[in-house]
């Protein structure tokens, strides 16, 4: 099994990872896509199909067909955090090349989308020494990973889940 979350999650890291790094390097000192999460789970997404492929994979192929809940979903979580790791190792090689300010650009973003939805005053000043307070701590590399990762961890449990309990079923989708 072990063999399994290794290979699969660096597949989904990878597939994830890849990407993500080109996007990074390629707009570089631009402003931030306003459907940028949306590409971005939708990457995760598509990584963390492995997930379903490997559960699917050792049911068919090393356990005749049959394999519980739980080892399914223990399966899934091991790819999911690989996966993540790799996912948080391209994000920080891709910003550490392009010289990315991520926490300077989203903090902009943040204080004018509030300035737009009429915040002003005292109630604008807090929200930009939030900001500030959140540049601050996203340098720190003991908490930008953890971040990190969990931007894809959490959509690695979701599909970890519902592979789980789809392939749990020996009737679904049986091998050929």
């Amino acid at each position: 099994m072990l063999r399994y979350i290794v290979i699969y999650g660096l597949i989904a890291g990878i597939v994830v990872g890849v990407p993500l790094s080109v996007l990074t390097l390629s707009m570089s000192g631009q402003a931030m896509m306003h459907y940028g999460m949306l590409i971005g789970y939708l990457m995760m997404l598509i990584a963390l199909s492995a997930v379903f492929l490997a559960i699917k994979r050792r049911r068919d192929v090393d356990l005749g067909g049959v394999i519980g809940f739980w080892p399914a979903l223990g399966l899934g979580l091991g790819i999911s955090f690989v996966a993540g790791v790799v996912y948080v190792v391209c994000w920080e090689a891709s910003c550490a090349i392009a010289h990315v300010d991520f926490a300077g650009s989203y903090a902009r973003a943040m204080v004018a989308q509030q300035a737009a939805k009429g915040v002003s005053g005292a109630a604008l000043a807090q929200f930009k020494a939030e900001m500030e307070q959140f540049k601050v701590q996203y340098a720190n590399p003991f908490y930008r990973w953890p971040m990190t990762f969990a931007e894809i961890f959490p959509v690695g449990v979701i599909v970890s889940l519902v592979s789980a309990a789809l392939l749990r079923n020996r009737r679904f989708m049986l091998a050929r």
